[in-house]
């Protein structure tokens, strides 16, 4: 499936909209989600929740990788593993298939060749990460997921309350404890908040 230029200047215009400017991480983002839809064979957005999208960092690439793809944590198919990467995997929930995007080493420097009249180092980011073949822009890779893909995306309606502090948990998202369902907060005694 080909990707248009003007099919990247749409998503970059959603992107930058949300942002109300365009920066090189939102043009990686969406390099990224069309790059994947080549790969997984999948049209963009996506209408169904086919494929889910594991980002490795939060801001501005995420925003790209989002607008191009359909995939949301609203719709259950963005999923925030925070390791500091721009780095992204796509997953066909259906075949299972994977791969891993990530900017390749040195693109960077590269920039500043292909758009040496730009500004600045980040003037030149924006730009040249438009042109720049996916090939030389994009380390792509076919990977194997290790979580379980089945646990992730749950059953519709599950939905239990916490025997510890009374809290709906949904998407199997519990555990048991002495034969009853408890949340996680509770389970580990250790939430990333405190009450009181």
């Amino acid at each position: 499936m080909a990707n248009s230029a003007k099919q990247l200047q749409d998503y970059l215009g959603k992107s930058s909209a949300l942002h109300s400017h365009l920066c090189p991480r939102q043009v990686l983002g969406v390099r990224a989600g069309l790059a994947a839809s080549t790969m997984l064979d999948f049209e963009l957005p996506q209408r169904d929740k086919r494929v889910i999208a594991f980002v490795e960092t939060d801001g501005c690439f995420v925003d790209g990788v989002s607008v191009t793809t359909g995939c949301t944590i609203g719709r259950r198919t963005l999923r925030l593993i925070d390791y500091g990467k721009v780095a992204v995997t796509f997953v066909d929930s259906v075949s299972g298939a994977a791969y891993r995007i990530s900017p390749r080493g040195g693109i960077r420097e590269l920039a500043k060749v292909v758009a040496d009249s730009a500004e600045t180092p980040w003037h030149a980011q924006v730009e040249a990460y438009q042109s720049i073949s996916a090939e030389d822009l994009l380390c792509i890779e076919q990977v194997k997921l290790t979580l379980c893909l089945d646990a992730i995306i749950s059953k519709p309606g599950l939905r239990v309350n916490c025997a510890e502090c009374g809290e709906e948990v949904m998407n199997a998202r519990q555990v048991t404890q002495r034969g009853r369902p408890v949340c996680l907060g509770c389970a580990t005694q250790s939430p990333y908040y405190l009450r009181g």
